[in-house]
């Protein structure tokens, strides 16, 4: 009888193991890549959102376009079940190069260039980072488009024995600007060359050309240009499959053929395909996490593709980028490592508004190659046109938002020691932004003077004026916002010129950075606006949005004093009056789910614009880590919970950032939130401090980069974690025991464990 029970208990025993061996690889195969859901919020989209066959930042991010017209509403919206094109271009204020397979059947040729919009079903569609498939209906053929960084790489497939063609849609209002002056010439058996110009915006005063080599497996029969039009239709000689590579350029057709020689010399579509999907594996698990549900899972390696794309490369494989800065455009080249090879990228890309909260932590800590590089392409267009830019596209500034936000993002970089060459000439660069004729003396998108921003009267009387008397001259004046804006990244480069020894500099800096008091009212408790005069603005409301508040209310940017929280706090009549204030507007906050309505432009609904706390745009994304500046972290751990739970957990086509993602700033939050991690100055002090909050996973395990770092990884594991218990009992860092909330950038970069007992009692 024993041993019958004892072969019965190692055949059992065998099976569990066995099954357990089963599971166990299962488990692993499952690869960041493989949870990203592209879709996301893809109802709400704007032009630049959705990239699907797109790398990394990548010069190419093709996809297919639903809707055309204008910057908000349009490129792939999900709702919108009609292809109006394939275009390679969504970038900030730009766009290009449109493309549509047809079949010449029952539509002629003559009709095509005005009648060639299909349908397609989602059910068949198939979209994942670097790769989208999907179905025309009206033609019966099948599409499939992959990139690499600089080259578009198309795949269809016709109906057989059809005349089949590739409609160049080259002159057309395309997202944010009109594409005109397209031009195509056959110049082989397979290959047709041309270029294009994006037209002047109101954010992007010069005219941007984009140069483009186009190859195809098969010869082409003819080519037809519309009179009316101006575009141009490739017919094919043969039918069937049809593959087709795209290179870009911003600088001249040999260069967007050298684009095309140097990463994409074969025609193996899968290849591309499969080595696009290993470029997002490899950054998306410098991350891994544990724990969590599956959904939660996906949504987190969505936020983190969202914060690894938007902002796009604009330089050519050898070097070669436009530099539209001057009167004309000159193509001009990046500096050389040893091996030959440009130095670094040169990057379009939209404002640093907000950044000091997102990008500045996440690409610190996971990607500071990816960091160190956008800072060289912001310090290259100083060199070029005499300015840091705040949101540069096609190699020219468009003063987009407001300030001077590149400064702690730049400032930041340094602190962290991802820059350490040129200190004194990055800083003499900031400088120059936050003096009169520098950056933060215009508003937004204020291109031929400088006196929106309303800097003099920051440097004369201590805080902007709204409105500003010499009247309207781009967007965002508003003077009370403007005020804590400078005030901060007045701070922030006082933290740089103390590095340097600039003792001067750091008391001048330091004492402007305490000028938002001046726009702080003791009678009503919240920051408001002056008028030139010093009288406050009448009628004062602080749940009004904007008046006096750049995409807010006053509710939401009071709290803008991230560099001096305990200021802000005696302004209130101390911590505890504080803490009061912040957590009533969170009570009202949450049951609007932290955010004004489901898109940016719900902000300006009558009941959305008044929530007194928004997660769906940048000026309080802060507020919840406050309450650590303030004494009570287990506030910041139960609030971040709950913002993460309402604003940032959602996983379908109509939900995802409530809002105005710009480019991966509201990815790289949503981040952030999830790991427990945080910097509340935007890493601009000496040996930056990351603040904690509740993580919701069981483990994080950061890989840390060696060219910068000293340690192999960074890991935070939680003990006892649960929806419930999203408290910190106790934190211990390489098994000894810390007190406070908080842990320095160099402990951190040196690798090592963070384990947090997790309670349901603060």
């Amino acid at each position: 009888m024993k041993t019958w029970r004892a072969l019965a208990g190692f055949i059992l025993f065998i099976i569990l193991n066995s099954c357990s061996t089963e599971k166990k690889p299962q488990k692993e195969s499952i690869k960041p890549v493989d949870l990203v859901y592209p879709l996301l919020d893809s109802e709400n989209s704007r032009w630049f959102f959705f990239s699907s066959a797109c790398r990394p930042f990548g010069m190419v991010n093709l996809n297919p376009d639903t809707q055309i017209g204008g910057a908000w509403g349009s490129g792939y919206r999900y709702n919108t079940d009609t292809v109006k094109g394939f275009s390679h271009i969504h970038a900030w204020q730009l766009s290009g190069l449109s493309v549509m397979p047809v079949v010449l059947v029952e539509t002629k040729a003559e009709t095509i260039f005005t009648d060639f919009y299909s349908a397609f079903p989602h059910e068949s569609e198939k979209v994942s980072p670097g790769y989208h498939y999907l179905e025309l209906k009206r033609f019966g053929i099948t599409a499939e488009l992959t990139s690499t960084k600089r080259v578009g790489f198309h795949k269809y497939t016709f109906p057989e024995k059809q005349q089949n063609a590739i409609l160049f849609n080259l002159n057309t209002l395309l997202g944010p600007c009109k594409n005109t002056e397209g031009t195509l010439e056959k110049v082989s058996a397979y290959k047709v060359v041309g270029k294009l110009v994006n037209e002047p915006t109101r954010r992007r005063p010069k005219p941007v050309t984009v140069f483009f080599q186009v190859e195809f497996d098969q010869s082409i029969n003819n080519i037809i240009k519309d009179k009316n039009t101006g575009n141009y239709l490739v017919i094919l000689e043969d039918t069937g499959n049809l593959l087709m590579k795209a290179g870009l350029s911003y600088t001249s057709v040999e260069n967007a053929s050298e684009n095309i020689k140097t990463e994409l010399p074969h025609w193996d579509f899968n290849r591309v395909v499969k080595e696009s999907e290993e470029e997002w594996d490899s950054l998306l698990g410098r991350i891994q996490v544990e724990g969590g549900s599956l959904k939660q899972q996906k949504r987190f390696y969505t936020d983190l593709w969202h914060a690894l794309q938007g902002r796009r490369i604009i330089s050519d494989t050898n070097g070669s980028y436009p530099d539209y800065t001057g009167d004309k455009l000159q193509a001009r080249k990046l500096p050389l490592d040893e091996n030959g090879k440009p130095a670094f990228n040169h990057y379009n890309s939209d404002a640093f508004w907000g950044a000091q909260w997102t990008l500045n932590t996440l690409w610190g800590i996971a990607y500071p190659e990816i960091y160190r590089e956008f800072v060289q392409s912001l310090m290259l267009y100083y060199k070029d046109g005499g300015m840091i830019p705040r949101g540069p596209s096609g190699g020219n500034y468009t003063y987009v938002m407001t300030g001077s936000s590149a400064t702690p993002f730049i400032v930041s970089a340094l602190q962290k020691g991802i820059v350490n060459e040129n200190l004194k000439e990055i800083y003499n660069a900031l400088k120059k932004n936050h003096m009169p004729k520098g950056i933060m003396s215009k508003a937004g998108y204020e291109h031929d003077t400088y006196l929106g921003g309303g800097l003099g009267y920051y440097m004369s009387e201590g805080y902007v004026p709204y409105p500003i008397p010499e009247g309207k001259f781009g967007y965002h004046q508003d003077g009370a916002s403007l005020t804590m804006e400078y005030a901060y990244q007045d701070w922030t480069l006082a933290q740089l010129a103390k590095k340097l020894g600039y003792v001067d500099d750091y008391n001048y800096f330091l004492k402007r950075s305490e000028n938002y008091k001046n726009v702080f009212d003791h009678k009503t408790g919240w920051m408001r606006p002056k008028d030139v005069d010093g009288n406050w603005y009448k009628d004062f409301d602080p749940y009004q949005y904007e008046h006096g508040f750049n995409e807010s209310n006053s509710a939401q940017s009071t709290w803008f004093v991230p560099h001096n929280l305990t200021g802000l706090a005696k302004l209130m009549g101390g911590n505890e009056k504080a803490v009061k204030k912040l957590v009533q507007q969170f009570e009202t906050a949450s049951s609007q789910g932290f955010t004004a309505g489901t898109s940016h432009d719900r902000e300006l609904h009558p009941e959305f614009s008044r929530v007194p706390i928004n997660y769906g745009n940048q000026p309080s994304i802060q507020t919840a880590f406050i309450f650590n500046k303030l004494g009570r972290p287990g506030l910041t751990q139960y609030w971040s919970r709950q913002v993460v739970q309402k604003a940032f957990s959602g996983l379908s086509t109509s939900t995802g950032y409530n809002g105005d993602e710009d480019q991966g700033l509201m990815g790289s939050l949503a981040v952030l939130m999830k790991i427990g991690l945080f910097q509340m100055t935007g890493g601009t002090e000496e040996n930056p401090l990351y603040e904690l909050g509740s993580p919701i996973f069981d483990k994080i395990t950061i890989t840390l980069n060696p060219d910068f770092y000293p340690g192999k990884e960074f890991t935070i594991k939680t003990l006892n974690n649960s929806p419930d218990n999203v408290y910190i009992k106790n934190i211990q860092y390489n098994g000894e025991t810390i007190d406070g909330v908080s842990i320095s950038h160099l402990e951190l970069v040196k690798g090592g464990e963070l384990v947090l007992e997790m309670s349901h009692k603060q």
